[in-house]
């Protein structure tokens, strides 16, 4: 018979088996991770296309006030002593209000909009407070840069107002109609949504699930706001995409599909693409981006729709015939 030693220690882990334990975690870890992370993605993007669908009801309760949709910003053509004298580059005038600070009321945001003296310029210093609001509806989780508003300048750097940001953009069609120093863009733009539009449903004869209102455009690319267009200012890439160029402001709330007239070869912006202008649709959704179509309903618009198909979207009456499972 053995006598129990109260001195003996119990018996432990070795060194080797704490390390074999370590390593199984490391493993499941590893494996799980990219589940996790799907799953978090499968939510932001979710919440993202609920974002486009109150946008997309917003736009119709809109439409039905108004007789037509939404213009994507607003100018005095050859503006006065309040909206300013004409850019001579884009003959951009103000109040410049954009798309998304008209949608406001339509959105149950109307005390937003009720801050917004809309009978001045939106640079103006009576709109600083209003100008500044995070609208939840306008910002996609998936988004990685997480400032809610930024420095709006000129091609000198010099700062003309600070606005609240945007993570998504009207199609204006296929042509970068605001390139033309032209006061009408009547017959230059062919989407739903541009300077100046009144466009309503009997316009859009393309159909309206055949045609793209919105869609995401991310901060990773350049900045974008729901305020609206400042005369003179520029957006420009981030350095992610130091390879593209700045453009005039009517990037910062309007997007084109291409190509333009006379282009050789076409050029077309289909989304996501790794060479993105600040003028095309991004988002930071594996695959491609959410588009809000004119019925009401959203869409995947992967990165590699058909070029044929990408422009046709853009158009409200190119006569074109797009099937759905060519997204």
């Amino acid at each position: 018979m053995h006598r129990f030693d109260s001195r003996r220690r119990a018996a432990g882990f070795t060194l080797i088996e704490l390390l074999v334990v370590i390593a199984i975690i490391a493993v499941l870890i590893a494996l799980l991770l990219p589940a996790v992370q799907a799953a978090r993605e499968a939510a932001r993007r979710a919440q993202c296309t609920n974002n486009l669908k109150q946008m997309g009801l917003a736009m119709h309760n809109y439409h039905d006030a108004q007789g037509c949709f939404p213009s994507g910003y607003l100018v005095l053509p050859g503006g006065n002593s309040i909206m300013g004298t004409p850019d001579p580059l884009t003959r951009d005038t103000g109040p410049g209000w954009a798309w998304g600070a008209l949608l406001l009321p339509y959105m149950e945001q109307s005390t937003v909009f009720a801050a917004l003296n809309v009978n001045l310029p939106c640079q103006h210093l009576a709109n600083t407070t209003g100008a500044r609001v995070t609208i939840a509806t306008y910002l996609c989780p998936s988004v990685g840069e997480t400032s809610k508003t930024y420095d709006v300048k000129n091609e000198a750097g010099t700062t003309l107002a600070t606005f609240s940001r945007s993570h998504y953009a009207a199609s204006a069609g296929r042509v970068e109609a605001w390139a033309f120093a032209v006061d009408d863009w009547t017959t230059l733009a062919d989407g739903p949504i541009f300077r100046n539009s009144r466009i309503g449903v009997p316009a859009v004869t393309d159909g309206l699930s055949n045609t793209v209102f919105l869609g995401e455009h991310s901060a990773v690319l350049s900045d974008n706001t729901w305020v609206g267009v400042i005369p003179g200012a520029v957006d420009c890439p981030t350095p992610r995409f130091a390879f593209s160029f700045c453009d005039v402001a009517a990037t910062q709330v309007l997007v084109h599909s291409g190509p333009n007239p006379g282009e050789n070869p076409p050029l077309i912006h289909p989304p996501n693409s790794r060479l993105a202008k600040v003028c095309s649709m991004y988002a930071e959704h594996p695959g491609g981006c959410n588009v809000l179509m004119g019925d009401g309903s959203v869409r995947f618009a992967s990165s590699n729709i058909s070029q044929a198909v990408w422009p046709a979207l853009a158009t409200r009456a190119g006569g074109e015939v797009v099937s759905s499972d060519q997204f």
